[in-house]
């Protein structure tokens, strides 16, 4: 198997107008992922050194969205769809190279395993011409079913031109292929269009193979890896398998997870063993959390990276760049973002630490602000280690916190500040006696005087 070259052919022509969308549909998002990428990665996983892209609608968007997740395949435009047999032929100066194996493959199909498809490739490997990848759904209404004999695989037969016995088969045409490269062209360019739509169906070379004697077989895959997704609520449920999938197994890698129906993963997501997390937890892309991490609930994070041992939320906010060392604290109601919290540092309630360095060991107080931003430019603050930052303190960038700097609550901070200094940024307190009652009898009196003045309107 590792010495057969493969190609794959994702057909991802589709206008999808039941996802009711201005977007190609197979580039709608699982786990943060576009569904065609997952398909690209399930091939790769298989073993696919060539990967060939048929696209139609949204042409454009499609090549943009393709040289991010498949920067090395081929795109092929199909201009006009006339049926799947033809959206394969359109990537024809790929599979002329020669592969030994060639999947074909679709793009709105996100959950297909890896391993349904490297026993296709194995049954290549063993002779056949054709491995048509089926399944088994609760209710194989509407699907095409597979007509075997004697272990060959002899027709798939549409629904409506089933006999009342070939209904009852449960065993049904996923649509997915693996085509012995020695045969691929001949067999896709005798496919006709001899039928009620005119269209050259990919099915009619199970037909044509077995006329010529050569092996067709099947092989199976889960249903919810042949699931294919044509509106939103396909969507979701694709959404909610992968999800679940995903749940069990970082459970099984050694995380805990308190309330897995409620933590959410994206494609990329990275945890280590012996990492907590509660519930109501949502990782978007890009988060890497070392081993002994605590991510406490309702936290959202995309973008970070988490050392071990780490404290998390609840309700924080971890955005592209927090980048938390061993025993940092980032507490509840807290926002960071491209800033680096060093070893056991705290930032520990209502705070905003954005574009800076808190050095370790520091102590942030509440509602301390990173003022990072003048509307047209970001700067940088750096917090030395050791540290603290009294509460409600502004930070006014670009400003540096010397090591082991004081800074008292409630001051804005325009200045740097030296290493072991004092610093106040605030206006000094004056006290007026007896100034608070008179405030409230007036502002009694004129609340009294509003409330007579209205009733006299009435």
């Amino acid at each position: 198997m590792s010495q057969r070259s493969c190609l794959s052919v994702i057909l991802a022509a589709g206008e999808g107008t039941r996802m009711k969308s201005a977007q190609p549909k197979v580039l709608h998002q699982i786990a943060g992922l576009p569904m065609v990428a997952h398909v690209v990665k399930a091939a790769e996983a298989a073993g696919a050194s060539g990967l060939a892209l048929v696209i139609g609608h949204g042409a454009d968007e499609m090549r943009k969205a393709a040289a991010k997740f498949a920067p090395k395949a081929e795109t092929f435009e199909q201009e006009k769809r006339l049926g799947t047999a033809h959206a394969v032929i359109a990537a024809r100066a790929a599979i002329s190279r020669g592969y030994d194996d060639v999947l074909v493959m679709f793009g709105d199909t996100p959950l297909i395993d890896a391993d349904a498809l490297t026993v296709a490739r194995r049954r290549l490997a063993e002779g056949a011409a054709v491995v048509v990848i089926g399944f088994r759904p609760p209710n194989p209404t509407g699907y095409g079913r597979l007509i075997e004999k004697d272990g060959k695989l002899t027709a798939i037969r549409e629904e409506k031109d089933c006999s009342e016995e070939e209904k009852k088969i449960g065993f049904c045409n996923a649509g997915m292929m693996a085509v012995a490269g020695a045969h691929a062209l001949k067999l896709l360019d005798a496919v006709g269009n001899e039928n009620a739509k005119g269209e050259y169906y990919l099915t009619d070379i199970v037909e044509i193979a077995s006329a010529q004697n050569l092996d067709v077989v099947a092989t199976e895959a889960s249903f919810e890896s042949a699931l294919g997704i044509n509106n939103r609520a396909e969507l979701a449920q694709a959404e909610a398998i992968w999800q679940q999938r995903r749940r069990h197994d970082a459970m099984l890698s050694g995380v805990t997870l308190i309330a897995p129906e409620t933590v959410f993963f994206s494609h990329d997501t990275e945890i280590g063993a012996d990492t907590i997390v509660e519930p109501n937890v949502w990782f978007g892309p890009g988060v890497r959390i070392a081993s002994g991490a605590k991510i406490h609930a309702f936290s959202h994070i995309e973008g970070a990276t988490i050392a071990s041992n780490c404290d998390v939320g609840p309700f924080a906010r971890l955005r592209p760049g927090a980048d938390l060392r061993n025993k940092a604290k980032v507490g509840n109601f807290c926002e960071v973002k491209q800033a680096v919290i060093e070893d056991g540092a705290k930032v520990n309630h209502l705070t905003y630490i954005g574009d800076a360095r808190v050095g370790a060991g520091a102590n942030i107080g509440a509602g301390t602000i990173t003022c990072n931003y003048d509307g047209y430019s970001k700067f940088f603050t750096d917090i030395g280690e050791g540290a603290f930052i009294g509460s409600n303190s502004s930070l006014v960038a670009p400003v540096t916190i010397g090591n082991g700097g004081y800074i008292a609550s409630g001051s804005v901070i325009t200045e740097s500040v030296p290493d072991d200094a004092l610093a106040f940024g605030r206006a000094r307190q004056k006290t007026i006696p007896g100034k608070g009652k008179e405030l409230r009898e007036r502002f009694a009196s004129a609340a009294a005087a509003k409330k007579k003045a209205a009733g006299a309107d009435h």
